[in-house]
């Protein structure tokens, strides 16, 4: 999808009440702890193709899709293959706000998604009809960008963090997702080929989850290469101002890549249990947390509790009260869609969406823009289910 430097452009059954009661349905990982499914919602009437809320920021988005290869390196998935496949898709301040809007996903990566998750009852084409908001293979507008790395949920594409992209990309940064290949059920490649998860029937075994965000990590690090050798030697990306925010195991992601590769000047694990250890010297670059009541200090997964000792440099810690799993993607927005209802105390899809575009926009713009950001300072009249923790959740 493009004209621009670098790279190759381009474009188990669950009941109908099952289905209707997880509000998760297209975020629950096995690299996770998922908000339990919730039982006795009614179901309802799916709306017909869902639409993603405008960007808020003041630059039309654009947005394209790269096919990179790492020949260095075999694929851990697929022992056939030796070498890794990527496809990454960009999202980006775009010179003119007129042009076909790009697709959230085919009907094909549709039709495995809801396959995958067991979701029955509606077209498979559903979310391939999801209405976006970037114009496809626009011109990109601007130089020397902040990049904002995006790393999605398990068995999840990237496509189901395009609201926060956009919204990203709106607000002046360049946005690059990562779809990696064979740990989500349909990611499309050249030649039309679209590869499934095979990281699935492994998702049990010891030692996983450190496994993948390894893995993980040596996908960011390859697509910072390619990145800064293509639209970076091109003036449009500033290499000096690099973070990296994903959701589950992706939000682990981030803090392996931090780990690994300090050009990620900064990280946010949006509800993700962490799995790569810290060094004892502690991580000086700055780091968010924000998740869902299950991350509470002394809740059900510890790891935050773990790491945020190690945490040396500026940190936050934020527990979205009415959150759930699926609340830091774009689950929530694709809920009428899909004939899904949510229950008394769960934070309505606009809501949640406007709750962590703000949170997320606020700590890139303090990190990798040095501006003065009071949200994160403390409690908000403006956000009361945006909690500091630790302590009583209440204060930094």
């Amino acid at each position: 999808m493009r004209q621009f430097p670098a790279v190759v452009a381009g474009p188990a059954v669950l009941t109908a009440l099952t289905a209707l009661a997880v509000l998760a349905v297209l975020t629950v990982s096995a690299c996770s702890t998922p908000t339990p499914p919730r039982t006795g919602t009614p179901p309802v009437t799916p709306t017909g193709p869902a639409a993603l809320p405008a960007p808020t920021g003041p630059h039309p988005v654009g947005t394209t899709a790269l096919y990179l290869k790492d020949t260095s390196r075999p694929d851990p998935w697929n022992l056939d293959a030796d070498a890794r496949e990527l496809k990454v898709t960009l999202w980006y301040p775009a010179g003119r706000r007129d042009g076909p809007r790009a697709p959230y996903m085919t009907p094909e990566e549709s039709e495995l998604l809801l396959k995958g998750k067991g979701i029955a009852g509606v077209p498979y084409d559903t979310l391939s009809r999801t209405r976006t908001n970037a114009v496809k293979d626009a011109a990109p507008a601007g130089r020397r960008l902040p990049l904002v790395v995006l790393s999605p949920g398990f068995t999840e594409p990237v496509s189901t963090l395009t609201s926060l992209a956009e919204d990203l990309a709106g607000r002046g940064y360049v946005v690059a997702g990562i779809d990696h290949t064979y740990e989500s059920h349909a990611t499309t490649l050249p030649g039309g080929r679209v590869a499934g998860c095979l990281a699935c029937d492994s998702d049990t075994d010891p030692g996983f989850g450190t496994g993948v965000v390894r893995g993980r990590a040596a996908d960011v690090s390859f697509v910072l290469d390619r990145l800064i050798s293509g639209w970076g030697a091109h003036g449009l990306i500033d290499r000096t101002r690099i973070a990296m925010a994903g959701q589950s195991i992706g939000g682990a992601a981030a803090l392996a890549a931090m780990v690994e590769d300090p050009r990620v000047r900064a990280g946010i694990d949006m509800d993700g249990t962490t799995y790569a250890r810290i060094p004892r010297s502690g991580l000086s670059r700055p780091f968010m947390f924000m998740g869902s009541p299950q991350h509470v200090p002394g809740g059900r997964d510890t790891s935050w509790d773990r790491d945020w000792k190690r945490l040396t440099g500026w940190k936050r810690w934020l527990v979205l009260s009415g959150s759930e799993h699926g609340s830091f993607t774009d689950s929530p927005l694709l809920e009428d869609a899909l004939g899904i209802r949510n229950p008394p105390g769960v934070l309505p899809a606009a809501r949640s969406a406007e709750l962590v575009r703000s949170y997320v926009a606020a700590f890139l713009d303090r990190h990798l823009k040095s501006r003065r950001q009071p949200l994160l300072d403390g409690p908000s009249q403006r956000f009361p289910e945006a909690g500091f923790c630790p302590g009583a959740c209440g204060r930094p």
